[in-house]
């Protein structure tokens, strides 16, 4: 059969099909980690921030912001200065380079000796004052049985917050009639008598009241209310018997939250605290 001469001739496209996006380069992931890392360095911030204590903090600023200037001119090398500074030894130091003033630094060295041993005499001074009450206290008990019975309701110790005088209840000669604020006359003769050794110093006095804690759960608990009645009770008596009101700085009850012996019920936690404070605190 004969070719047609006028047939229009046949054209094939053929379309390259490409899979997926294309590439668009790793830009993308570069940025996206800084962001995670930044992200991560924030919450490590506002992590530390909260489970750290101000003193943690300042030396973790410390750490990573040094107040020790580096020298920036090496030392201890054998070339044309033999591993000496161009600069001189009286030279002072500027942006970390220079020399150590010696006659000012030794002057530094002694005022902080002389400081150090001012505080070292000042408190010895104030210890022992403290040991001379107690030792003026614990004495009045070879005067007589009077003295000695009352002196069985009295401890003293020496703590960092000056020297605490305690007087307790005995179990046949409470300091107060029942669970009152009313004194008996075995802590009016103890406060005349502690007058008299307070006033050997002119510290200030703290008195603070405890009381034995209830064996059963009350619906109105009086602890709190009678342990500072207690306390405010011996105050007036201490100011009665020729203590200086002005050195009263501090009085407080305690309710039956601080017992002085393991059991919270026992009649030794009925105490008033009386604390000659330390001059130098």
């Amino acid at each position: 059969m004969a070719t047609q001469s006028n047939a229009a001739p046949v054209i094939i496209k053929r379309k390259k099909v490409a899979g997926g996006g294309g590439h668009h380069g790793g830009a993308w992931k570069v940025a996206y980690a800084d962001f995670v890392t930044a992200m991560m360095a924030f919450f490590l911030l506002m992590w530390l921030l909260n489970a750290t204590t101000e003193k943690q903090r300042k030396g973790i600023s410390d750490y990573f912001n040094p107040t020790i200037p580096v020298n920036r001119i090496s030392g201890g090398g054998d070339g044309a200065f033999g591993g000496n500074s161009v600069f001189a030894e009286e030279t002072m130091a500027h942006t970390g380079t220079g020399a150590v003033n010696r006659k000012d630094a030794a002057a530094s060295a002694t005022e902080a000796g002389a400081d150090a041993g001012k505080g070292a005499a000042g408190e010895g001074r104030a210890m022992s004052e403290l040991q001379e009450v107690e030792k003026a206290l614990l004495a009045r008990g070879g005067e007589s049985n009077t003295m000695e019975r009352l002196l069985r309701h009295v401890v003293t110790r020496i703590t960092d917050e000056g020297l605490v005088i305690e007087l307790y209840d005995l179990p046949d000669a409470p300091l107060f009639v029942d669970e009152t604020a009313e004194p008996s006359p075995v802590i009016e003769a103890l406060v005349d008598l502690l007058a008299d050794v307070l006033n050997l110093t002119g510290n200030e006095i703290a008195v603070s009241g405890h009381l034995r804690a209830h064996p059963v759960t009350l619906i109105d608990n009086p602890v709190w209310t009678l342990s500072a009645l207690r306390a405010q009770e011996t105050r007036r008596m201490l100011e009665t018997a020729g203590i200086d009101p002005a050195r009263m700085q501090r009085v407080s009850g305690h309710a039956d939250r601080k017992p002085a012996v393991s059991d919270p019920t026992s009649v030794r936690n009925n105490r008033v605290e009386v604390i000659l404070l330390r001059r130098d605190r």
